[in-house]
C-alpha cells in the first residue's frame, strides 16, 4: 500500500491495511485545521493546531466507536508544525506560536516532542529543528528517519511578527503597512526558506541532510508516497504565492533525487492554475486525487508581470474541485461538498479519508468523510 502525507502539507503518514468501505466515519470532536496527524496500523491521530493542545485517535478498522481523546500535548500550542509516526511514536516538530503566556508576538518553535502511543504519554526530546520547519512537509523514510522539506526560516519570521505585533496599527498605520506590506512583497528567495531535504535520525538523535532542492522550497505542501518515493504537490513559494509545480522525489545513495511531473490544470474558465496550500491528497485505486486547497486566483499573473506583493487586492479561494491523475493525465473529476484546506488526509484501502480542515468563513471544520475513485468517477461517502 501507498503511504500518503498530508496535514496541511506537515504531516507523515504511514497507514497499514485498513478495511473500511462500509465505514461511517465519525465527526472530529472539534474542528482541527493547521494540526498534524500520523497512523499506526489501524489508528490514526490527530491534533494540535485550531485544537490547542487536543490529540484524538480512531480505530479504522471500528469507526463507530468514534474519536478518543488522549493525553495533551505538554508544549505550547503550535500551528503548522510538521509530524511523522514512527514505530508508534508520533513526532511533533516546531510549528509557530506564543512561546508565553506574556508573549508579545509568534514565533517559530524549534522544539521536538514524541508522543508514545503505548503508554499514552508525551516527552520533549533533547534536539533542536536546526532550521524552522513551520510549514514543512514531514515523511518517515524508514523506521529510524525522517525527512522534512520546506520549512519558514525562523529568524525572518519572528523578526517580521515582532515589528508587526509591537507597532500600533491604530496610531502608526503607515508604518505597520510599511513593515507588512515590505515582508510580504519579497521575492521568493529573499523568504529563504529551508532548501535542503533534512533528516533527523531517532537512534542518534541527529540531524543530516540528503542535498538541496532544486527548486524553489515550498510550504503548505501535500506529500503522497509513490512506488518510487515521493510527490511534493504544490504548496506555497512565499505568503500568498502558490505553485502549481509537481516534484517527485526518489532517495538513494544518500541524496535525493528531484524532477519535475505534469501539473494539475488550471480551474474552469482559469488561464492557469494558481496552484493549491493545504490540499487534501493521496491514491485511490491508483488514481491519484488531489482535493481542496487554497490560493489566490490572479495571484501568478500577478508575479509573472514581476508584481512580488502577488495576492495584493485579491480574494482568497477556498476550493472544492478533485482532480484525478489517470495514468499519467489530469482531470477534474468531481468536487468536495464545499471549499476545505488545510485539515489532514490518510489513505485507506478503499479512498482517502479527509479529516477536520478550514472553509471559507476560516472556521474549523469537525467533519470527517472518504473520496474514493470507484474506476470511473469519484464517490464521496461519509
Amino acid at each position: 500500500m501507498r503511504k500518503m502525507f498530508l496535514g496541511t502539507g506537515i504531516t507523515a503518514i504511514t497507514p497499514g491495511a485498513v478495511g473500511a468501505g462500509a465505514a461511517t466515519w465519525p465527526d472530529l470532536p472539534q474542528g482541527i485545521k493547521n494540526g498534524i496527524g500520523g497512523q499506526s496500523g489501524q489508528r490514526v491521530y490527530v491534533g494540535l493546531g485550531s485544537a490547542g493542545s487536543a490529540l484524538y485517535s480512531l480505530n479504522l478498522a471500528d469507526p463507530t466507536g468514534g474519536w478518543s481523546e488522549l493525553a495533551p500535548f505538554p508544549g505550547p500550542d503550535t500551528e503548522g508544525a510538521a509530524a511523522a509516526m514512527v514505530g508508534g511514536k508520533l513526532y511533533v516538530f516546531s510549528g509557530s506560536g506564543y512561546a508565553t503566556v506574556d508573549a508579545v508576538s509568534p514565533v517559530i518553535f524549534t522544539d521536538v516532542y514524541a508522543y508514545n502511543s503505548a503508554s499514552n504519554g508525551w516527552s520533549q526530546l533533547d534536539t533542536e529543528t536546526p532550521v524552522g520547519l513551520l510549514g514543512a512537509a514531514a515523511y518517515a523514510l524508514d523506521d529510524d528517519r525522517i525527512a522534512f522539506f520546506g520549512g519558514y526560516n525562523k529568524q525572518l519570521f519572528d523578526s517580521n511578527q515582532h515589528d508587526l505585533q509591537t507597532t500600533n496599527r491604530d496610531a502608526d498605520p503607515d508604518e505597520w503597512h510599511r513593515i507588512a506590506d515590505a515582508y510580504i512583497g519579497m521575492e521568493p528567495a529573499d523568504y529563504q526558506w529551508n532548501n535542503k531535504v533534512l533528516v533527523y535520525t531517532i537512534s542518534t538523535n541527529s540531524w543530516s541532510n540528503l542535498g538541496d532542492n532544486p527548486y524553489l522550497p515550498n510550504c503548505g505542501s501535500a506529500l503522497v508516497e509513490d512506488e518510487n518515493g515521493v510527490l511534493i504537490i504544490n504548496g506555497e513559494i512565499k505568503p500568498g504565492l502558490r505553485t502549481a509545480q509537481i516534484k517527485h522525489v526518489s532517495f538513494g545513495d544518500g541524496a535525493a533525487d528531484w524532477k519535475q511531473v505534469a501539473p494539475i490544470p488550471a480551474r474552469p474558465g482559469a488561464d492557469v492554475q494558481d496552484g493549491l496550500a493545504g490540499a487534501f491528497a493521496g491514491f485511490s485505486n491508483d488514481v491519484l486525487l488531489v482535493a481542496g486547497g487554497t490560493n489566490f486566483p490572479g495571484a501568478r499573473a500577478n508575479a509573472f508581470a514581476g508584481n512580488w506583493y502577488s495576492h495584493k487586492g485579491l480574494q482568497k479561494a477556498w476550493n472544492s474541485e478533485i482532480y484525478a491523475c489517470i495514468d499519467g493525465a489530469w482531470k477534474i473529476a468531481g468536487n468536495l461538498p464545499e471549499g476545505l484546506a488545510h485539515g489532514i488526509s490518510f489513505v485507506t484501502d478503499q479512498g482517502v479519508l479527509v479529516v477536520g480542515g478550514e472553509d471559507k468563513s476560516k472556521a474549523a471544520r469537525r467533519d470527517v468523510f472518504q473520496i474514493r475513485w470507484d474506476g470511473s468517477s469519484v464517490v464521496i461517502s461519509k
